[in-house]
């Protein structure tokens, strides 16, 4: 059992180090991932490099055919869409629970004071907190099944981030602002108010990326915030 523990630790060291170079961008949309290449670099067996490989294939960072080399997933307007419409479906929900308790996840508290101190940083650094916040209002409702859903796009969601915050295509201190807000209409009780905001925040954010993927932006890219000074 023992030495079943160090080779699934060895798989996930090295899944973590792959996954870290996929979101820094040093492997870019459509860079090959070969077993032998992955075995040779981190100085693991083959079998070691394929179980990772495999790993984040199934976390939708990787994509790869029948009998075809694994390449860093290239996300295409609609499947942006498709990421967002996903979690804004499950977040929305999740809001509206929060809010008939009027729970507040401390969580999700701190995550937004973190984004509120990078606001000055590089823009990169805003993506690890921005997903801690929504995580955090994820495992809030304390549903096992529905956490573990949100987790099966947490690669591709952050994916989306890094572009995002890569292109500067959002204001931080917007981002942190609207989080402020739902965290305070979370509060109040008001839980439809608290989906229309997020509905609001996911879909920005969704059609400014489409744009800059090529796609035609949905008037959601423009939405205004009455958040921020003018």
């Amino acid at each position: 059992m023992a030495g079943r523990i160090a080779a699934v630790s060895i798989v996930d060291a090295v899944a973590t180090d792959l996954r870290s170079r996929i979101f820094a961008g040093e492997l870019g949309p459509g860079n090959a991932l070969t077993e032998s290449e992955v075995a040779s670099s981190y100085d693991v067996a083959r079998p070691t490099a394929k179980a990772a490989i495999e790993k984040l294939v199934a976390e939708g960072l990787l994509d790869r055919g029948t009998h075809k080399t694994a390449r860093v997933v290239e996300l295409g307007p609609e499947s942006v869409r498709d990421i967002y419409l996903a979690r804004a479906y499950l977040e929305s929900e999740v809001l509206r629970r929060l809010a008939g308790t009027r729970d507040v996840p401390a969580a999700a508290v701190q995550a937004n004071r973190d984004i509120a101190a990078v606001q000055t940083g590089a823009p990169l650094d805003v993506v690890e907190p921005d997903m801690r916040f929504h995580t955090s209002l994820i495992d809030a409702v304390g549903n096992e099944r529905i956490s573990r859903m949100y987790r099966s796009l947490v690669g591709e969601v952050r994916l989306c981030m890094v572009r995002i915050q890569s292109l500067h295509l959002l204001d931080t201190a917007l981002i942190q602002a609207e989080h402020q807000k739902i965290l305070e209409l979370i509060e109040a009780g008001q839980g439809e108010a608290a989906a229309k905001l997020l509905d609001e925040h996911l879909g920005r954010a969704r059609e400014r990326l489409v744009a800059a993927m090529g796609g035609t932006a949905g008037p959601e890219a423009e939405l205004p915030s009455g958040l921020l000074p003018q």
